[in-house]
């Protein structure tokens, strides 16, 4: 046996005999990549050269070069060299795979993250209408994307999904809205590690005037509206309550005594309770549903809103007419922009000056608020209007 200074530890060179190989006459041991090897000879000559040679590698590269296999070498210098630009080591690297790969183990399909996040919603207090909105919106998009691991969808994916939709600019930016709500809970329930959605494209949205009726046309449709209906069409054109806020309102949150009407924070959009002044001509208009009580609105409203509509000659019905109304005519009349966002719930009058300064003139507003019911059924200012 033989040994070989201070690579004792390294290399062990000694005879060997097996009958089954008795060509081989000597043998090495010694370590590779950590793991104990041996290598057979024929001769003691060779097996010395063997050794030599290793000697040399280990003197050239350090006992952890010998036991680092070259390819991991090569590799790993040529990984360090694409890090460098981004100020990132192999290790921070490996640390961020190993975090994904966790996640992707860990993670779940899209349509049991969108259970997962509409149960969370329920528990925290989330209104029904939110919780229906994501589970129409992201519902469809897990439909389409059930198959596939959350962890593995990319922003690219999801930004092709959102422009096939062929949506509107808002509500294709409503549901993107929503999908990065969506992955922002996969990655606190770490389904996921980052969240895909926030890098898709925003849809540019072309700001255009709300559209509101005029004063004959909020006139004619108060004469036509029978007395189930009249009531929506009342405050929404006098108090700009949302149609869903509206179709939720009941006559205890209408305080004909302090002339005001409360939105509760259950049936406000924003989940904030607000009052909006009873105006004296809406006063008039609701005065003989003093008594009443239960919900204001009851039911097939759209139908029954549709019939006076029709009945009134009123050709176009833009998308929320009597809130946008409300507001125009407001402001051109009271000229009180911050009262006004308190009223529509709005947290600033940013909006109020951006959508609706300057849409109607005070000489419209004024008539539009001179707007009463008559004793034989026909609006007083109808003329000037």
């Amino acid at each position: 046996m033989a040994t070989y200074g201070n690579m004792k530890a390294a290399f062990l060179l000694k005879p060997y005999n097996d009958a089954n190989r008795p060509a081989l006459k000597y043998v090495v041991n010694f370590k590779d990549s950590g793991k104990r090897s041996r290598r057979f000879f024929e001769t003691k000559r060779e097996a010395e050269t063997f050794v030599q040679m290793k000697t040399i590698e280990l003197q050239n590269h350090g006992r952890e070069g010998v036991e680092f296999p070259s390819s991991l070498r090569i590799m790993a210098g040529e990984c360090s060299d694409l890090l460098k630009p981004h100020g990132k080591t192999i290790r921070e690297a490996t640390e961020h795979f190993l975090t994904f790969l966790r996640a992707t183990a860990k993670s779940c399909t899209a349509t049991a993250l969108v259970g997962e996040l509409q149960a969370a919603k329920l528990a925290d207090g989330a209104s029904r209408r939110y919780r229906d909105d994501l589970k129409s919106r992201l519902g469809r998009f897990a439909a389409e994307w059930n198959d596939k691991v959350v962890a593995t969808i990319s922003g690219a994916e999801i930004d092709d999904w959102l422009r096939s939709l062929k949506l509107s600019p808002t509500t294709r930016n409503n549901y993107r809205r929503l999908l990065i709500v969506m992955f922002n809970f996969a990655i606190q329930r770490g389904y996921a590690t980052t969240n895909p959605a926030e890098t898709t494209a925003k849809a540019k949205v072309v700001t255009e005037a709300p559209g509101i009726l005029t004063v004959v046309e909020a006139a004619r449709l108060l004469e036509h509206a029978t007395a189930d209906v009249l009531p929506f069409l009342a405050i929404g054109c006098f108090a700009g309550l949302r149609p869903a806020e509206l179709a939720r309102l009941e006559w205890a949150n209408v305080h004909f005594d302090s002339g005001l009407i409360e939105v509760t924070a259950e049936k406000s959009k924003t989940a904030r309770r607000r009052f909006v002044k009873l105006q004296p001509n809406l006063a008039q208009w609701l005065a003989p549903y003093r008594a009443s009580q239960g919900r204001v609105c009851g039911a097939n409203l759209r139908k029954r809103v549709e019939a006076t509509r029709r009945a009134a000659g009123v050709a176009e019905w833009p998308a929320n007419a009597l809130r946008h109304g409300f507001a125009s005519y407001h402001l051109a009349h009271f000229n009180d922009a911050a009262a006004l966002a308190l009223e529509m719930g709005h947290t600033d009058s940013g909006m109020i000056f951006e959508h609706y300064r300057q849409l109607v003139r005070p000489a419209a507003a004024a008539a539009f608020w001179q707007l009463t019911p008559a004793a034989e059924g026909k609006v007083v200012a109808m003329q000037a209007a």
